[in-house]
């Protein structure tokens, strides 16, 4: 990888070559169709660095993108090009040699001051936003990285295929890395079939499709060709692929919900329907369309029952339904806005309220009702810690 630098919206946007990954799973697309002036300036084999400033003292340099090719530098706003760009970067970054490897943004207190971290080779500059002074560190236990990347207040340094956690002050890396990128950071349906399953799908950042709990309490965690479930007993984590406990599925869900000891299944614009069980039994007659089981057309984003209901609330785009399950024929009524959300990727219901997922983060709420009304987010949790117990 040669780059990660994160978008305004919080998507990560990953470069190698002249390929521009935009989040965690999806195509690549040239990096030229959304910074289109790279291309112009030079002939884009790929970017050397880039970050997102986080500089909230001076507006006109907070959340701009900047991007790093051999002497250049282009700063970008809401992907535009900023006027006089692109700069030679001593120009920008007065002490910051040519031919970077890797930049990434440390905010204040997480660096002393407001600063970005500049790495070539073996060589780590510390760049004071403010002041422009430039501090020379030596990081001792961190490899060579080719990019850096600050995600969810945490720093990790790329080398190959493998990244490292590491202190931005320091350089100190602890616990078990170097790791695989491809098993974190990004969905490879075919890579790591030898993986510890159980480890990457409770650390991965890659959001969410669905999320679900039985009736036995036991909670399900769906996330590209892969689940987990959380037994309601002990606790015990247990990981498999989806093909394996729900073959005709074959891989990736938009939405699941239990209801009546079954779990509904929503892929695309089909519904599938298992009995609960070990194993889940497939119920004949399924898949069945989605407008047709629901009464909405599909797909849809999320899905969920509360406990003791008939009631299946269903999250398409920026509005609520409800589907009364006892219904015949069944019909997606009492819709309502949900306006504190770009996009909803997953949610569930239990006994302590709902949890709404968006990227790797979830956010509760008490009942539908003051989900949809609400106008202000509560506290954000993140999932991999606050389910799943990864700390780190």
């Amino acid at each position: 990888m040669d780059a990660v630098a994160v978008n305004d919206e919080g998507i990560p946007y990953f470069f190698k070559g002249d390929h521009l990954f935009k989040g965690f799973h999806g195509n690549a697309e040239l990096s030229n169709e959304s910074f289109s002036e790279l291309d112009d300036h030079h002939h884009l084999g790929h970017v050397d660095a880039a970050f997102r400033m986080h500089y909230e003292d001076s507006p006109n340099e907070h959340d701009h993108m900047f991007f790093f090719l051999d002497h250049k530098v282009f700063s970008y706003y809401k992907h535009k090009l900023e006027e006089g760009y692109p700069k030679d970067i001593s120009d920008v970054f007065p002490g910051i040699p040519n031919h970077l490897d890797a930049a990434v943004e440390c905010p204040k207190p997480e660096c002393d001051e407001d600063s970005v971290i500049f790495f070539k080779g073996d060589e780590i500059f510390h760049y004071n936003v403010r002041t422009k002074v430039v501090d020379e560190k030596e990081f001792k236990t961190m490899p060579n990285c080719t990019s850096a990347f600050r995600f969810m207040d945490h720093y990790y340094c790329f080398h190959g295929h493998q990244f490292s956690k590491f202190d931005p002050k320091t350089g100190d890396v602890h616990e078990k890395y170097p790791k695989e990128a491809r098993d974190y950071f990004m969905r490879c349906s075919k890579f790591g079939e030898d993986s510890n399953h159980v480890e990457r799908e409770r650390c991965s950042r890659v959001h969410l499709d669905a999320i679900t709990s039985d009736n036995a309490g036991n909670f399900y965690a769906f996330r590209g060709h892969h689940f987990i479930r959380k037994n309601n007993s002990d606790d015990t984590l247990l990981s498999d692929t989806i093909e394996s406990a729900f073959k005709e599925l074959h891989s990736e869900v938009d939405a699941v919900f239990s209801h009546e000891d079954k779990l509904y299944m929503i892929k695309d614009e089909e519904v599938f329907v298992y009995k609960v069980g070990e194993p889940h039994t497939h119920m004949e007659g399924f898949p069945k369309p989605v407008k047709e089981e629901l009464g909405i057309e599909g797909p849809i984003d999320a899905a969920f029952t509360c406990q003791d209901r008939d009631i299946a609330h269903i999250i398409k785009g920026h509005n609520l339904y409800d589907v009364d399950l006892s219904a015949s024929p069944r019909v997606a009524g009492n819709e309502r806005p949900i306006a504190l959300f770009h996009k909803v990727d997953a949610a569930m219901c239990g006994p302590e309220g709902i949890k709404v997922v968006v990227g790797n983060h979830f956010y509760h709420f008490e009942s539908p009702m003051i989900m949809s009304a609400a106008r202000s987010l509560p506290e954000q949790q993140r999932v991999s810690l606050t389910l799943f117990g990864c700390d780190h």
